[in-house]
This record gives structure tokens, C-alpha cells and sequence, in this order.
């Protein structure tokens, strides 16, 4: 029996299905190991002698590891199929260390789809772990735990932020710093005038050659009052535009146009495309490749040719510019579904109805085909009419050919493009004219889809780190979300505050970026991983002596109540979990002020103890329960039966007073009647049938 491990159980059904019963497909379940907390610093990484690290099996993996090791020791061979990118390649290797397989021989797989093409090509093809991608991983873990373990450790006691990194406080950095732009600027008036003519606007562009800026109503109106009604057409040009179909997608463009599509964040638009690559369906969804398979420019050939029509087809240039010259099955591929047969409509089935699954592969799907057709066509209109040194200009367009936006299905008649007729010589008179006041917009807010881009951009972080990073932000509470805007909250302002001050080379952006240019030559061996390390811990360690030392430690904020246990002041306090309010004597005292609900109280009675039913809350919803709780613990509607077997009375306990209530007997026995003060009153009476 040969043996193929790979990360996830669900890539492990899927390739089962390719291949024969001499083969086992496992899963690993993502990493097996990680650096040791022991050691000086708990680091795991022994500084003095070259950033040695101590690798130790996460936890909750000994069972995998155990059966992964069983399964190894009996298999004839044992192929290493992990994710074809930088963690993957560090995967392999951990695995093959604790497997205690040859690093130097074993055969790993690489394939970015999961189809039978590629699996084959892979398992006649296997090629061996590159240590220079598992020494680049390493190096980046290494500098992530030194800097996230230290810095975390002192911003908490100083200012009680709950982490920094390399990638996460830069990133920060970037929305803080957006939101004092934005609150700190002056939007400035300005006014337009345009000149209604047959169902269009005409602009007013010049006067007297020079144009038009006009900054308040009153330069407006008086440049209104010398305007004339019928004006010259000087001009009417129509010249071709072309538009090319935008490139196949790369992971930060896919989270980008997913968020604004579908209003997918990035973190869930990388979920839902790990599902779809582990299901076959769409290529490695971490890249930042915009090239295409020659397989797969050839199937699109036949398809568009074939459903649209050989006029739909890219030329052979562009086809050409696409084409993924390394190999077909490179790293650097786009994003891209397996097959262009399984369109969306066929693959709601094969997705079982799956919304979002569904929404996000026709995304991909359709940019990919678009890739591959021909350009978009529109007759660009420009005319440009004149009277007494006013000019006047309007600029339209109509559809000529559809090309690639028949995919998209794009309604290309709008209202604000319409054509005109008009000649060169015609005279046009102005139905009305009309003044627009406007002003200066600042900056946007950043939104995910904007971070993610200006990420990419900076060079800051990689494909697989831009949507953990934002939620890594969202889980400190150094941002929230006001609809899509993020915006940071007075800890995140702090926390980048006291990072600029001390610790300002590492929250410069081309430090950031410079880092990660170093990491990736490393990966292709053209980089010292020692010389990286110790260039980055000199840099680093003299900033951070020098911040435990000078950076002044932030008292937590009083709430104005004192402990109600020992008398000193109660004050707001930070953990993973939110604020809280805690007494200021910590740990001589631990007091905690729970937090207070307010109930909601219902009209209606309790139908078992005659206590008012209050709303509650849980997983699954709101619902209305019994005060007496748990005494009492009925649920209104949650069992018809069950309610209709307790009623209520008006008779008296002739014990204690209370109502009784009565109840069906089990098993056709008699009714009887109970004490609703029940369990201080155990009053219990039989109900006589002649009675």
C-alpha cells in the first residue's frame, strides 16, 4: 500500500476518487509542530547559537501523529502531498521529521488542482522537499514569535494592548493613520453648470480658453447671467474605444471583488476557495499569479468558440501573454476553475445548493473565461458647442460589440450615454441650464477589500496573511466595523502611538515590505537565512531595552465606582475576551462587577408555576422562559404537548395559599392537583373521577 499525505480530510475524498486501492490518502490537518514555548524567553528559539529552534507536536495532534506514524512504518512508500506554497512546503518537512522519513529522497507531490490530470502528472513527476522554501518559512516564524512574543509581552504591561508583529502593526498603522486624515479634513465648496439639451447634460467646460472654477454661488450665478441659450456645435468626434477583460484572479483581487460582490470579508472568501480547491473545482487559491495553464487556454478556446462564436475569441497575442510559460502546473498560476464545462448552473448541484459556495466560484469562473475573449467595443461621442468664449462639452457612448462582458451579461444601455444627433455647424439651444454645488471629498475610509489591496501594494504581508491579519486586528479590538468602514478604537490609536515612538524602523512600511523581498529570495537561495535573523534581532533588541526602560506604563482608567469589597477604586480593565470592570486593588482583591441585564418581562404567566415568562437567549435564538428558572424551566412553544399537560387554577393551597396547578396523570392514571409554590410547598392532591 502506498501512501499520499495531505492537510485536509476533504482533499483526501477527493482524491481518493482518482486513484486506485494500491493507494491511502491521509490527512495531517494542517501543521503537526510548531517552536517550543520553553527555553530562554520561552521562545523556542535558542538566540546564542544561530536562532536554533526547538520544534515539539502540537497538543492536539498526537493522535494524528501517532496514526500518521503507523500508517508510514507499513506503507511501501510514502508521498508528501502538502499545499503547494511556502507553510505547505514546511509541512512536508515536519512531517518526513517526525515520520522520520529521508528529507533528502522522499517523493513530494505538487499540484495546484485537484483533478486526475493532475494527480497522475504529480505522482510520475514527484520531486523532493526544497529546504530553501522550508528555511524561508522557518526564518519568518522565527522572526514572528521573537517579535510577537517580546513586543506582545510589553505592550500588555505598559499599555495593556494585547499583541503586536511585524505584518499586524504596520497594517494598523495604515488605518490610524487614515482616520486622523480623514478627521482632519476641510472639505472645500465648489459649483459646476450644465446645460440640458434632448434628455443629456452638457458640461460648461472654459471661458475665454481658460476653464472653469467657479468656488462659491455667487461666482456661479453671476457666470449664469452671461450665459447665452443657442450655442455653435464646433465638433462632433466619434473614435473606438476598446476595453479589455481585466486579468484572471490573483488572492488579494479575489478578496477584493468578492467583498465588493458579494460582500464576502476576506477571511471567509479564502474559506469558501479552500473548499472549492479541495473539492477539485477551482485551482490553489494562494497566489499572486495572474498566467494561465496552456491546457487551460486550449479548453477555452473550444468552449468560446464553441458557445459564443470564433468573433468572441482573444487573439492569439493576448492568448499568448497569458499562457504560464514555466509549466502548467506552476506556482504561479491565477486562480481559476478546473474545468469550463462545469459552469455555475451546472455546479449548483455538485455544490448542494451552497449560496455562497456557489457565488464565489461563479466569480472566479466568469473572470477566468472573460480572460480569454475578445475585447469589449463602444464608439466614444464627444461634442463641444460654443458662443461668446463659453464652451461647452458632452461626452457619451454606445455599445458597438459586447466581447468579453457577454459573460457578465452587463446592461450596456444607460440612460446617461445616450446618442445624439448633432453636426459640425448645428445649431442647439439649451432647454435649461442649471448650477451644481459640490464639495471636495477627503479621504475614504479604509473598508477590508482596501486593506487587502494597499497591502498588496506596500508589499506588506503575502497572500495567505492578508485576511488573518485583519482578523487578527478585529480580535484585539484595535479595530471595529462602522458598516464597512474599519475604524480604530482608542486602543488600536494607542497602541500604534507607542509603537511609532519607540519602536519607529519597524512600523515603516519599506522595512515591512524589504523583509518580506528578503524572505522570498531566500526561498529561491539567493539569501542567508543567519544573516536576516541576526540583522533583525541587532536592529530589534537595543529598541526594545530601551522601550521596557523609558515607556511609560498606562494606568487603567477609573469608572467612578468604588469596590464594593475593600473600598478602592473600580476601573476598566482589558483581556481576549473585551472591557471589564475590576477593582484597582488587583490581586489583594479580586473583584469582579458582573455585568448587570436588564430582563424583559412578558404579560403572560408561567402555564406551569403562574411566575411571568422574561425573554432569554441562546444559539439559536430569543425565546420566552419562566422567572423561576431553574425551579421552573418551562419554555413557551417549545413542546405543545408538554404545555397542555400543566393548567393552571384558581383554587387555593390549603397549605400554603398559592394556586394550585393541575396535571395530567402519566400512563391514563388519574389527574391531580400540585402546589405552584412547589418546592417550598409540596402540597399534592388526587382528582377523583366522580369529582
Amino acid at each position: 500500500m502506498k501512501l499520499i499525505i495531505v492537510e485536509s480530510p476533504t482533499k483526501c475524498e477527493t482524491i481518493k476518487k482518482y486513484l486506485g486501492d494500491e493507494y491511502e490518502v491521509v490527512a495531517s490537518y494542517g501543521h503537526i509542530r510548531d517552536l517550543a514555548t520553553s527555553g530562554k524567553g520561552g521562545l523556542g528559539v535558542d538566540v546564542d547559537h544561530d536562532f536554533k529552534p526547538t520544534y515539539i507536536v502540537n497538543p492536539d495532534k498526537y493522535k494524528v501523529v501517532a496514526n500518521l506514524q503507523k500508517k508510514a512504518k507499513n506503507a511501501e512508500k510514502v508521498f508528501l502531498a502538502t499545499d503547494p506554497d511556502r507553510e505547505g512546503e514546511a509541512i512536508s518537512w515536519h512531517l518526513a521529521e517526525v515520520l522520520k522519513l529521508d528529507v533528502d529522497t522522499s517523493p513530494r507531490l505538487e499540484f495546484h488542482e485537484i483533478t486526475k490530470k493532475a494527480i497522475t502528472r504529480a505522482i510520475e513527476n514527484p520531486r523532493t522537499i526544497d529546504m530553501n522554501l522550508v528555511s524561508s518559512q522557518e526564518t519568518r516564524r522565527i522572526i514572528d514569535r521573537i517579535m510577537g512574543f517580546k513586543l506582545s509581552g510589553l505592550m500588555k504591561r505598559k499599555i495593556g494592548s494585547l499583541s503586536a508583529g511585524r505584518v499586524q502593526s504596520v497594517t494598523l498603522k495604515l488605518i490610524s493613520e487614515r482616520e486622523k486624515e480623514i478627521k482632519a479634513f476641510v472639505p472645500e465648496e465648489y459649483w459646476t453648470i450644465h446645460g440640458h439639451f434632448k434628455n443629456v447634460l452638457f458640461n460648461l467646460d472654459s471661458y475665454l480658453g481658460r476653464k472653469v472654477s467657479l468656488k462659491n454661488e455667487e461666482e456661479t450665478l453671476e457666470m449664469m447671467s452671461k450665459l447665452p441659450m443657442v450655442y455653435l456645435v464646433q465638433e462632433v468626434k466619434r473614435t473606438p474605444r476598446y476595453q479589455e477583460a481585466a486579468l484572471p484572479f490573483r488572492t488579494s483581487v479575489l478578496q477584493q471583488a468578492a467583498f465588493s460582490k458579494n460582500h464576502f470579508s476576506p477571511q471567509r472568501t479564502q474559506m469558501y476557495a479552500q473548499r472549492l480547491f479541495e473539492m477539485g473545482l477551482i485551482t490553489y487559491m494562494r497566489t499572486d499569479g495572474v498566467s494561465l495553464s496552456s491546457d487551460f487556454i486550449n479548453q477555452g478556446r473550444e468552449f468560446i468558440i464553441k458557445n459564443y462564436g470564433s468573433n468572441y475569441l482573444a487573439d492569439e497575442n493576448k492568448l499568448k501573454s497569458l499562457e504560464n510559460k514555466e509549466s502548467s502546473t506552476s506556482a504561479h498560476e491565477a486562480i481559476r476553475p478546473t474545468s469550463l464545462d462545469l459552469t455555475p448552473t451546472k455546479a449548483k448541484d455538485v455544490l448542494n445548493g451552497d449560496k455562497n459556495l456557489l457565488a464565489l466560484y461563479r466569480l472566479i469562473y466568469n473572470r477566468s473565461l472573460a480572460a480569454l475573449m475578445a475585447p469589449k467595443k463602444e464608439e466614444v461621442l464627444n461634442v463641444s458647442a460654443s458662443k461668446e468664449g463659453f464652451l461647452f462639452t458632452y461626452t457619451g457612448s454606445k455599445l458597438v460589440f459586447d466581447g468579453y462582458s457577454k459573460v457578465y451579461q452587463i446592461d450596456e444601455d444607460k440612460e446617461d450615454n445616450q446618442e445624439i444627433d448633432v453636426n459640425e455647424g448645428d445649431e442647439i439651444t439649451f432647454d435649461s441650464i442649471e448650477k451644481k454645488q459640490h464639495f471636495t471629498k477627503g479621504p475614504a475610509h479604509f473598508n477590508e477589500a482596501k486593506v487587502v489591496k494597499t497591502m498588496e501594494e506596500l508589499g506588506i504581508g503575502r497572500p495567505s496573511t492578508y485576511a488573518s491579519t485583519i482578523e487578527t486586528l478585529f480580535a484585539r479590538n484595535y479595530i471595529v466595523k462602522d458598516k464597512d468602514n474599519l475604524i480604530p478604537t482608542e486602543q488600536g490609536d494607542s497602541t500604534v502611538e507607542a509603537l511609532n515612538k519607540f519602536f519607529a524602523p519597524f512600523m515603516d512600511v519599506h522595512y515591512t515590505a524589504n523583509m518580506e523581498s528578503e524572505l522570498d529570495e531566500l526561498a529561491e537561495g539567493k539569501e542567508s537565512r543567519n544573516k536576516i535573523l541576526h540583522s533583525f534581532y541587532d536592529s530589534f533588541e537595543p529598541l526594545l531595552e530601551n522601550a521596557t526602560k523609558n515607556m511609560e506604563k498606562e494606568e487603567p482608567k477609573p469608572t467612578g465606582e468604588l469596590c464594593p469589597i475593600c473600598g478602592k477604586p473600580l476601573v476598566y480593565r482589558r483581556s481576549k475576551y473585551g472591557t471589564f470592570e475590576a477593582c484597582s486593588g488587583y490581586p489583594v482583591c479580586n473583584y469582579v462587577k458582573k455585568e448587570v441585564k436588564e430582563e424583559i418581562v412578558s404579560d403572560k404567566l408561567c402555564p406551569k408555576c403562574g411566575r411571568p415568562l422574561v425573554k432569554r437567549k441562546s444559539k439559536r435564538g430569543e425565546f420566552w422562559a419562566c422567572s423561576g428558572y431553574p425551579t421552573c424551566s418551562y419554555i413557551d412553544g417549545q413542546d405543545e404537548e408538554k404545555e397542555a399537560s400543566y393548567t393552571l387554577t384558581s383554587i387555593p393551597c390549603p397549605k400554603c395559599g398559592k394556586m394550585l396547578i393541575r396535571r395530567k396523570g402519566k400512563y391514563g392514571k388519574a389527574d391531580y392537583y400540585t402546589c405552584s409554590g412547589f418546592p417550598k410547598c409540596r402540597y399534592i392532591e388526587s382528582i377523583k373521577e366522580d369529582k
